[in-house]
């Protein structure tokens, strides 16, 4: 009677031990490599909407054409921002408001997630080349987002990315891959 007592004991401290450790993991992960980050507002939409919860790698991240990222919040627009990154440094991006075509070192951008073309130039002149160092961000919602054209968000430096979002994994219903 008293073994099999000493085994249950046994067993209930494994499963704590495994228990602690299994937090301990999760919280260094979230610590260090990623995050979640909840959407505000609805400049990326159709792509990703107001509430949906994210998955965003947060570690050894270098910023490409086409992800979509999340800027620091003490960044001169004042809050955290969820956006595509449409140019990095050394591009030049051009935008035809009359055509809605985003171009980028002269090439027109292929940009199927959009919600519609791009009408909106912004308030900074362009052509316009992104410094060394500097990202041009935009929002699938082209019409409704306030991102790189404006000169209250401007370009971006590389160093205030959060990270590139991975995954939405809230709603449930519409848990994926985010592209």
């Amino acid at each position: 009677m008293e073994e099999k007592r000493f085994r249950k004991n046994v067993d209930l401290l494994d499963w704590y031990d495994a228990l602690v450790f299994a937090l301990a993991a999760l919280v260094l992960i979230f610590a260090f490599c990623a995050r979640i980050v909840v959407v505000d507002g609805h400049s990326m939409e159709p792509t990703l909407h107001e509430q949906d919860r994210l998955l965003v790698q947060s570690t050894f991240y270098k910023p490409q054409r086409g992800d979509v990222v999340v800027v620091d919040g003490y960044i001169n627009y004042g809050k955290p921002l969820v956006k595509r990154v449409i140019a990095v440094g050394g591009d030049t991006v051009d935008i035809d408001a009359e055509q809605g075509i985003v171009y980028v070192n002269g090439e027109a951008l292929d940009e199927p997630y959009t919600a519609e073309p791009t009408y909106t130039e912004g308030n900074i002149g362009f052509p316009l080349t992104v410094p060394e160092g500097q990202l041009f961000l935009m929002g699938d919602n082209r019409q409704h987002s306030t991102d790189s054209r404006f000169v209250s968000v401007g370009l971006i430096d590389e160093r205030d990315i959060l990270g590139k979002v991975l995954w939405r994994i809230f709603p449930l219903n519409a848990f994926g891959r985010i592209k």
